[in-house]
């Protein structure tokens, strides 16, 4: 376990995503994946109010709804820590006060809780000061409609005002959630992770398999082809990409292991608290799980390092 700094929070070193649930896994799938997940020592939970909107049916709340049916059916299932994110789904976008506590209480409602563990403004809005934004974020934890405050795609500048200016509110972030694996490296390592190691807060990164191309399964474009989640995957599918993920087999070989598995490794070797990867059935978690006991030594950390140089 591994704990997130300026919470009571100790959590297992993989945070489940939740944007397939509702999605590319059904009520029934999806609580069978948290159920794996919870056996096998996991508790984080990472979904957000517009997951998933882009589905041809869906409307944004979807996965929310799954959790939160899942929590009563389980009884509440206390030993999860739940996160979410607003501000990109209508009609509540932006950051705006009104917005962002309408955005809430949603979000509250469809999980069934009263407070959410941890809130993320899920994208920065420019038109709103970082003095507002920390202002209605410790409303919302004076209000007890959620725990801590953390933040997604916020650019570089704006993160380090956002923790400059929050240093002495409950409202200082205890985490960021950028982009960040072995095919996305240049924006985090350059820009985020230097404010990161300055101010200390948790790192989860989205995407930590590219969407799955870093699990290994897919040798060529070809491959993504009829896959739900293609459309996220193709701009990162180059032929640059595909060298990667021949070195990355490679080296899980080498292990014993799977490259997803290695994949995760290799970000917790660089720092990152808990990478953020989504399972569409529990055979897929052992894979995931088996990430924080995994130790990539210097030459295998080198030889991903090189094939991966942004």
């Amino acid at each position: 376990m591994v704990h997130i700094k300026g919470t009571d929070f100790d959590i297992f070193p993989l945070n489940l995503g939740g944007n397939t649930f509702g999605w590319t896994t059904d009520q029934e799938q999806s609580f069978a994946v948290l159920d794996a997940f919870r056996d096998a020592g996991g508790n984080f939970v990472d979904t957000a109010d517009m997951y998933s909107a882009w589905a041809d049916g869906n409307e944004g709340g979807d996965s929310e709804k799954v959790l939160g049916a899942y929590l009563k059916a389980r009884g509440g299932a206390d030993d999860l820590i739940i996160a979410t994110k607003s501000g990109a789904l209508e009609p509540h976008t932006g950051r705006s006060r009104d917005a962002t506590f309408a955005a809430v209480d949603a979000s509250r409602a469809r999980l069934g809780v009263e407070t959410i563990d941890i809130f993320y403004y899920h994208h920065d809005d420019e038109t709103i000061s970082i003095e507002d934004q920390i202002a209605t974020a410790e409303e919302l934890i004076a209000a007890g409609k959620i725990k801590h405050l953390a933040l997604s795609n916020y650019s570089p500048e704006r993160l380090r005002e956002f923790f400059e200016k929050s240093a002495d509110s409950t409202a200082r972030p205890v985490a960021v959630q950028p982009q960040y694996n072995l095919l996305t490296r240049h924006d985090y390592e350059t820009g985020i992770r230097p404010i990161v190691e300055e101010f200390g807060p948790a790192v989860f990164p989205y995407f930590a398999l590219a969407s799955g191309l870093l699990t290994g399964k897919y040798s060529s474009k070809e491959d993504l082809e009829g896959r739900a989640r293609a459309g996220f995957a193709e701009g990162q599918a180059t032929d640059e990409a595909f060298a990667l993920i021949t070195e990355l087999r490679a080296v899980a070989d080498e292990l014993d292991s799977a490259p997803a598995t290695v994949a995760l490794a290799w970000l917790l070797a660089k720092g990152v608290t808990a990478p953020i990867a989504s399972a569409t059935s529990p055979d897929q978690l052992p894979e995931l799980m088996a990430a924080p006991t995994l130790k990539l030594d210097d030459a295998h950390l080198t030889r991903l390092d090189a094939a991966s140089a942004p």
